[in-house]
């Protein structure tokens, strides 16, 4: 038997290359999920910080402007910041590069401070295709408890208005999210007619003072504003399917069955039920959107 061993080092050479390769591949994916938690740090102080907030509807807006970001890949950015802020062990993960983007995208849909330690464990053990499907094995479970949370918020609603001592009106109140976005809707465009953009310093409408009133003294006028109107006009919601000036993001999947991952998202980020989504969809306009 000849044995040819001159040609051994040659079939040795393209596997040490490919390895080299492969391992270039993870040390640079490594270093990219690390850039990527310290973009997300920056993306949560940013919207804590209403940087976004001049001219923009949302942080995942002035993302899609600035950085070039896809709508729905935005979102996604500042629904993950936000959900770190409160999941130090999968931020912590993320930024040592011992758990990816993909996976911590996927595990902060279902996380909370009390399971963050169980799913971190998950992330570490398997592929983002089995991450995934115990999410979506999670969420199953968690339905009856989102829906025991939507009851929750919806029982606690309460409006409390009452007069105080010198004669000025306190407001204090709980809403379901849906609702909080509604009126804040309603107070931005009553808070637009009040003090319109654009205008030439110095002006402003009649009787008010030519002094720029600060942001919760310009929400204390909008809500006034809101008050007469109603009266005056009477209380109208309009045709259903337009009443709701609110954009509600939801992948098709989850508004066909609420256990498929996805999101269900306001416009500003803050998560809601995907059965309330279905139920909004039933009287709402829907625009789809390709990403």
């Amino acid at each position: 038997m000849e044995i040819c061993t001159p040609d051994t080092p040659a079939t040795l050479a393209p596997a040490t290359e490919l390895d080299r390769l492969g391992d270039e591949i993870a040390e640079l994916s490594a270093h990219l999920d690390a850039a990527t938690a310290r973009l997300l740090d920056l993306i949560r102080e940013y919207d804590a910080r209403d940087g976004w907030n001049n001219g923009f509807s949302s942080c995942a807006a002035w993302l899609s402007w600035r950085v070039g970001l896809a709508p729905g890949a935005a979102r996604e950015h500042v629904r993950v910041a936000r959900a770190l802020g409160t999941l130090p062990l999968l931020a912590r993960a993320l930024a040592r590069a011992e758990l990816s983007y993909s996976k911590v995208r996927a595990l902060t849909r279902v996380a909370t401070p009390e399971t963050e330690e169980r799913l971190l464990a998950v992330g570490r053990a398997g592929t983002t295709e089995h991450v995934e499907r115990i999410v979506r094995g999670w969420r199953r479970v968690d339905r009856k408890a989102e829906a025991r949370e939507a009851d929750r918020q919806h029982a606690g609603r309460a409006l409390h208005v009452y007069p105080d001592e010198d004669g000025t009106v306190r407001i204090r109140g709980r809403l379901a999210p849906e609702v909080g976005a509604l009126l804040m809707q309603a107070l931005a465009a009553a808070r637009e007619a009040v003090y319109p953009k654009n205008v030439p310093a110095g002006t402003c409408a009649p009787g008010l003072s030519q002094e720029t009133p600060t942001m919760v003294q310009q929400q204390a006028d909008a809500l006034a504003l809101l008050a007469e109107t109603a009266l005056h006009q009477g209380i109208d919601p309009g045709a259903p399917g337009e009443r709701y000036q609110v954009v509600v993001h939801v992948d098709a999947e989850v508004l066909a069955d609420a256990d498929q991952p996805g999101q269900s998202v306001l416009e500003a980020g803050a998560r809601v039920p995907a059965g309330t989504s279905q139920r909004l969809a039933c009287d709402a306009s829907r625009v789809v959107m390709r990403h």
